[in-house]
């Protein structure tokens, strides 16, 4: 019962996250500015990260249920921390700011903290540390939109 109250929380914080992004971007992808931008040529449609966002927050919640069990809370909350400032600041920093460098520097940190959770963890969780790969993937390919946009504007 512990494990699903835990998930239940990070579902509530992770989503919370989301909704706090979503505000501090204000229309971000629908102003003139963004869509004047030169964007990546693998450029998802916009309803994909919707869809991506709500499946990778799922299983990270999922994740971090399991991990919360476990492991040493100190360090799991402190990195977890670290992850949900700089997944909800990046929001504020590309979308409202134009800020492209350091929104494209805070994605990279934002991608090595969630690498972090799989290389600290990976022996803890064994084959659930899948659940987080969703997470890291999808940062693989946001930084690599960012820095096109970096590079290409």
């Amino acid at each position: 019962m512990k494990l699903l109250k835990y998930i239940f929380v990070f579902l509530t914080i992770n989503f919370g996250a989301l909704a706090i992004g979503s505000w501090l971007m204000a229309n971000g992808p629908q102003t003139i500015w963004y869509q004047d931008l030169n964007k990546a040529p693998w450029t998802p449609p916009g309803w994909v990260f919707g869809a991506a966002w709500t499946l990778i927050m799922i299983c990270f919640s999922v994740y971090m249920g399991y991990l919360y069990k476990v492991v040493p809370k100190a360090k799991l909350i402190r990195l977890f921390g670290i992850q949900f400032i700089l997944n909800i600041i990046w929001n504020y920093i590309f979308f409202n700011q134009h800020l492209i460098g350091l929104g494209l520097l805070t994605i990279v940190l934002l991608t090595i903290i969630v690498a972090k959770f799989l290389y600290d963890y990976i022996k803890v969780l064994t084959f659930k540390s899948i659940l987080i790969l969703p997470y890291l993937i999808w940062l693989c390919i946001a930084t690599s939109l960012n820095a096109y946009i970096l590079l290409n504007n």
